[in-house]
């Protein structure tokens, strides 16, 4: 079975007839419970139980139950970040994965129930299927997160402490697996940084500017905060081009490691221009998902 999808909306119903969900930075997992044990599937239906024995340790038990919902994990800023639980996606050796239990521990936020007692559930109101939910795991490790009724003070909630967004969804909608659905529409953030170039990249195979390695200011000098190519087209990339020419150094001005991958061809700046850059998400170590909106000339690194 594959997982019921939102639709990406262009703004937040009100009115009763909708509730509201923080958007979890995580990833989506189906789990399958009953007297064999537990089952976790991915959205490409892919089975993953392996690579979280601290989920599948259901709270559940042997009960039949199909539970909707997603793997978080928090990052130093305690930001639910994929980052962040990427150290545990992909892995199966059992010794490592107990090591990574203790070091990157995840919480599960089930939001939908499926299936209960060999009752399927899918044709109910999600009004129905989250009472029911919250029901069965009232008390237990596997949370069920808040739903609001104000979706609009939602958003501008989690705009402010960094969130990645929200969903909001129908409380009349049945799940419907497979399918993206316009009776669950999501709303992802985005925000606008300034950040210092420290490098940049030629395309693959040429010469053009094509991406920019960029920092933060920090009282112990600038650390490396990610790779920015989306935005930086032909026209874009020859200014950039222009305004980086007589910057050029031959050590990284970054006080951390740049990641291999990240470095290899770069050719490292003198750390003096700031850009804005908007990115998806706030609090993290790396951006997410950037994007180059330009050069900012109005602005020099101290005004960081």
């Amino acid at each position: 079975m594959r997982p019921m999808l939102a639709t990406k909306g262009d703004h937040v119903p009100s009115g009763s007839a909708w509730a509201h969900e923080v958007k979890w930075d995580g990833m989506r997992i189906l789990a399958e419970t009953g007297p064999g044990g537990t089952r976790l599937t991915s959205r490409n239906d892919n089975d993953v139980t392996a690579s979280w024995p601290d989920v599948a340790d259901s709270p559940l038990g042997a009960r039949d139950a199909v539970v909707d919902g997603e793997v978080i994990a928090l990052n130093d800023q305690g930001l639910p970040d994929f980052r962040t639980l990427q150290q545990r996606l992909h892995v199966r050796q059992r010794s490592t994965v107990a090591r990574l239990v203790r070091q990157v521990p995840v919480t599960f936020m089930a939001f939908d129930l499926l299936r209960l007692d060999g009752a399927d559930l899918t044709g109910e109101p999600l009004s129905t299927r989250r009472a029911r939910l919250a029901e069965v795991l009232d008390g237990s490790t596997w949370q069920v997160p808040t739903s609001y009724d104000d979706g609009a003070m939602l958003l501008e909630a989690t705009r402010a402490q960094g969130l990645e967004g929200i969903v909001s969804k129908r409380l009349d909608s049945r799940y419907v697996p497979g399918e993206r659905s316009a009776q669950w529409l999501k709303f992802a953030h985005r925000h606008r940084h300034s950040y210092v170039i420290g490098g940049w990249r030629p395309q693959e195979g040429g010469e053009r500017l094509a991406a920019l390695l960029v920092g933060e200011p920090t009282p112990e000098g600038l650390r490396y905060r990610g790779r920015v190519g989306s935005g930086i087209g032909p026209k874009q990339g020859r200014a950039l081009a222009e305004a980086v020419a007589t910057l050029e150094r031959d050590t990284s001005p970054f006080v951390d490691d740049v990641p291999r991958d990240d470095a290899a061809g770069t050719r490292w700046l003198d750390p003096v221009l700031v850009v804005d850059v908007d990115t998806h998400g706030r609090g993290h170590e790396r951006l997410r998902q950037p994007s180059y909106q330009g050069l900012r000339f109005d602005l020099a690194v101290g005004d960081l």
